[in-house]
């Protein structure tokens, strides 16, 4: 981007590199919810999108746009670098579908080549319901920094000097879609399975400005209410003063490889103590993950286009636009 960077110049490898970072949104009744998503360098700012056939992320940012992007998952980045999560003001932009998805195309293409290698184009011009996009552009706000995941230490803070904002597109008129995968029916089962099979763990909390917050656990085990989760003692947890249940807290599962090819996730929501450390679930929650070989994953593409493709239509009516194309750079 031209002019000066709107966060410290060192902190542009780490951003600019990672593969994943896990992406904190708010629920209508203030909760938080983490995914893991692609970051992009913006103009500015910091972005992730989702689907425009699964808005949700994006409407709980249009709906309250303090969310936090943690950068702590060093695979496929090149580096071991520090652990940074950006609390941030997020802008929506679904006014302009196409431009949208122009952009994803591109950008999705250069830096996870490997996702689509081998398909030829004329079968990723029939997926415009997956590169039919929302984007999510972050301000940040705040930025914390830990030397890595073991967070020992009080953090660096980097504290921004603007107090305005850019708003979010008007949001659009109709009913937005029901989810569309359903959440586990055992989060006892769901919760074994992420233990053993997905390395990366993270907690999510809301701190006292109303920014999630999303930390990186050490070492979480199981507990007969959910999950017991060592962190570092560099993490900086809001008062639980007159609270007798904890936290409002998201714990969040993820895997992929050095090269990306799929990804595979697991969600939780519950409250988290930190004074005993245990994070008691309410319920896990549906999610979208690509696991496995290349077969698998084209696999559960298929299957994911055949439930999602109908409402393509749908969503760009509600936003008074036409669906838009898959195209790629030179086209347009």
């Amino acid at each position: 981007m031209d002019g000066p960077l709107p966060w410290p110049g060192d902190l542009t490898p780490v951003f600019s590199s990672a593969i994943t970072a896990e992406y904190a949104s708010l629920t209508v009744t203030g909760a938080p919810v983490t995914v893991p998503a692609t970051p992009y360098v913006g103009e500015g700012t910091l972005d992730v999108s989702t689907g425009l056939t699964y808005p949700t992320k994006a409407e709980r940012a249009r709906r309250n746009p303090r969310v936090c992007l943690l950068f702590a998952d060093p695979v496929g980045a090149g580096t071991g670098g520090p652990v940074v999560a950006v609390q941030g003001m997020a802008a929506v932009r679904d006014a302009d579908l196409q431009a949208n998805a122009d952009r994803y195309v591109r950008v999705s293409l250069a830096k996870l080549p490997d996702a689509t290698k081998g398909l030829p184009r004329s079968v990723l011009r029939r997926m415009a319901w997956y590169y039919a996009r929302i984007w999510v552009e972050i301000t940040p706000v705040r930025i914390l920094g830990w030397e890595d995941r073991s967070l020992v230490g009080d953090p660096e803070v980097w504290t921004s000097p603007e107090r305005s904002w850019p708003e979010s597109d008007p949001a659009p008129g109709g009913t937005p879609p029901p989810a569309w995968r359903p959440a586990p029916g055992s989060w006892s089962e769901a919760a074994r399975y992420a233990l053993a099979s997905l390395p990366w763990c993270d907690l999510t909390v809301v701190d006292a400005d109303g920014f999630p917050l999303v930390v990186p656990v050490v070492t979480p085990a199981i507990h007969p209410e959910g999950f017991t989760l060592q962190v570092g003692p560099g993490a900086p947890w809001p008062s639980v003063d007159g609270l007798t249940d904890g936290l409002d807290a998201c714990v969040t599962f993820h895997v992929h490889g050095e090269r990306f090819t799929g990804q595979e996730n697991r969600t939780f929501a519950g409250r988290f103590d930190p004074e005993d450390r245990v994070f008691r679930v309410d319920r896990a929650l549906g999610g979208w993950s690509l696991p496995g070989g290349k077969a698998r994953v084209a696999a559960g593409f298929l299957d994911s286009g055949r439930r999602l493709r109908p409402r393509l239509r749908a969503e760009a009516v509600r936003r008074h636009q036409p669906v838009p194309k898959v195209r790629f750079p030179g086209e347009y």
